[in-house]
């Protein structure tokens, strides 16, 4: 079975256990799952039960799509995602953007947990991703090109959307949280960066680190799908407060504004 084919056996199988026509697709990071339990009149589809779906087996991430009304509008949301380090390739990373895509999203939600780099970051702050540095020597588009899907070469000038990155900010000040924007730079994991990579990170432009995320965008872009990219700094990256990181602190920390992070990405999709 091809890859399209795969796609579309697994957007039948879901179109079949729902009734709406998503509008809006949420990933929700490590720690941040918890914004899918708002989702109402919501149908829940494990992961496992997908046809050709990979399994999440990292902690904070449950594994399973949810569909159903967020904010008024019609959604599906990934609670939990697949990384590289799992042992995962990119094109199975990112076969359920391409799912979420068939089934009709315009807009593309993308959430992370990540280590800060700019040193005037706190964690639990949360940051409107406007660019990334794609660090992990790899590319989902790398092979045969899904000419039905889009362009054999990318245009990521705009990789997230200038006008829903407008919509976040107003929401942020509407809710009186202090966001910050950068840029999120993906390593493949799953070791946090060394203070050495940390320090070329800030070299290079960077104010977070990660492990995720920028694959999908990359799809998304592919697509023509417009994407918002929003994360939570769970803990400052290695070496900058020379202590030890764990995954322990990054779950931790994203529980503790979690609130404050479900009620931001409400306020958005009300306002898409």
């Amino acid at each position: 079975m091809s890859y399209i084919e795969k796609i579309e056996e697994s957007v039948k199988y879901i179109k079949n256990r729902i009734s709406i026509k998503p509008e809006i697709g949420l990933v929700l990071g490590s720690g941040l799952g918890d914004l899918a339990e708002k989702i109402k009149d919501s149908i829940i589809l494990k992961y496992k039960d997908i046809p050709n779906f990979p399994e999440s087996t990292v902690e904070g991430h449950k594994g399973q799509l949810i569909v159903g009304t967020l904010g008024d509008k019609q959604v599906i949301a990934m609670q939990g995602r697949f990384h590289y380090y799992e042992g995962y390739t990119l094109k199975e990373i990112t076969f359920p953007i391409r799912c979420m895509i068939g089934l009709g999203i315009d807009n593309l939600i993308v959430t992370n947990a990540a280590g800060g780099v700019n040193s005037t970051f706190k964690p639990g702050d949360l940051m409107i991703i406007k660019d990334h540095i794609n660090f992990t020597g790899n590319n989902p588009l790398i092979g045969e090109n899904l000419d039905e899907k889009g362009p054999r070469f990318v245009d990521m000038t705009f990789a997230y959307n200038k006008d829903l990155m407008d919509i976040a900010i107003r929401s942020g000040k509407n809710l009186n949280i202090d966001l910050k924007t950068g840029i999120y730079m993906c390593f493949t994991g799953p070791t946090y960066e060394t203070p050495a990579e940390v320090r070329m990170a800030n070299v290079m432009g960077a104010d977070a680190v990660g492990m995720s995320t920028v694959p999908e965008v990359i799809v998304a872009n592919h697509e023509g799908i417009k994407v918002l990219g929003i994360s939570c700094i769970t803990n400052m990256a290695s070496g900058i407060l020379n202590k030890p990181l764990n995954h322990e602190e990054v779950v931790e920390t994203s529980m503790k504004v979690k609130n404050e992070f479900e009620n931001l990405i409400i306020d958005i999709i009300k306002n898409i």
